[in-house]
């Protein structure tokens, strides 16, 4: 089965009806369908196919009213795709709930001590004063494209300046990969686990940030050298079989596809926007990680070996007890990696 094929199973799979199921429902409003969203786009934007486009638009005119709740960091996910389908459909609704959403983060979102964006949830938990890896990919990446569209240095500043506090506050000097979370008021990483899924958003979330910024404002030198300290050190964790261990460094922990897929899919989309190099090294590890996810997609298109929703655990063993089921998510990341290499193969 060539990759296109693949992806149009696991779209059509992340469509249906999967009611009542936490990680594979469609129909709410949050970071899980919204990451679901963000790969369809990326999707749509790949292979063309119109379908994906309209099942796109008919979601949000469903679910719009759902986006009315309390906002969280979380929840701003969906709001991701709205930028694209503005300027596909010339629909001033789009931008102008875009840009309220983008009001609110940076005048009134929560933030740490350090300025950070605080990791709210819809979840009746509080996390605070808490930096989380995941905030990049779920917030920041809708902020940047907001930017874009309506040509906002604010805004693009905005998303700048939490780039570069998350990878300053969470990036391990010496290995280049980054932990999944760091307290503001204890000064710690907490359990301080390298926790490949945090990786994997901030290795997928970068590449598409820098890709809306960088015609509104400098790119900063930090920022692709740590972005290149970043691969470099995930690369370094990468297993024979191609894939990354839950808690990366820890290499008996249980295989983990999302983290693995959204891994592969940042290494991509990084070389082709010249972020790092397409040299040896990093096309390979790309490639591996592309044929070890493959064997973990079923027939009709579900992606297993998904680690489920994850806080900072309270120690680094504790990543291991997380269950592994299907959810958007994983289909996501894995859909976005098939969809760039379809880009790279011209499929």
């Amino acid at each position: 089965m060539t990759n296109a094929k693949t992806a149009q199973k696991i779209w059509q799979q992340m469509i249906r009806d999967h009611s009542g199921n936490w990680g594979m429902d469609i129909g709410h409003w949050d970071w899980v369908p919204g990451v679901g969203l963000i790969a369809m786009l990326d999707y749509y934007e790949a292979a063309g196919n119109p379908e994906v486009l309209f099942y796109l638009q008919g979601w949000v005119e469903q679910n719009k009213e759902k986006a009315k709740g309390t906002k969280v960091i979380n929840s701003i996910a969906p709001f991701a795709i709205f930028p694209a389908l503005s300027r596909l459909q010339d629909d001033v609704w789009y931008r102008d709930e875009a840009i309220r959403i983008a009001e609110w983060m940076i005048n009134e979102a929560p933030r740490t001590r350090e300025r950070a964006f605080e990791h709210t949830v819809t979840e009746n938990a509080v996390f605070s004063e808490q930096v989380w890896a995941d905030t990049i990919f779920m917030a920041v990446l809708f902020l940047a494209r907001t930017a874009s569209l309506v040509r906002s240095t604010k805004y693009a500043e905005e998303a700048l300046e939490q780039v570069l506090i998350h990878l300053n506050v969470l990036q391990d000097k010496s290995s280049g990969v980054l932990f999944h979370g760091w307290n503001c008021d204890s000064a710690d990483h907490m359990s301080a686990a390298r926790w490949t899924r945090a990786n994997a958003w901030v290795a997928a979330g970068i590449p598409l940030i820098v890709k809306e910024l960088a015609p509104l404002v400098p790119i900063p030198d930090e920022l692709t050298m740590r972005y290149e300290h970043l691969i470099t050190g995930l690369i370094g964790y990468q297993q024979k079989d191609g894939l990354w261990s839950t808690v990366m460094d820890q290499p008996e922990f249980y295989r983990e596809v999302s983290g693995s897929a959204g891994i592969g899919y940042g290494i991509r989309k990084a070389m082709d926007l010249g972020l790092i190099a397409r040299d040896d090294r990093n096309q390979a590890a790309a490639d591996q990680a592309l044929a070890a996810v493959l064997s973990f997609i079923s027939e009709d298109g579900v992606v297993s070996g998904v680690s489920g929703g994850t806080p900072v655990m309270r120690s680094i063993a504790a990543y291991q007890e997380i269950p592994q089921y299907p959810t958007l998510y994983g289909q996501g990341l894995v859909l976005m990696l098939l969809a760039e290499t379809c880009r790279d193969l011209g499929e």
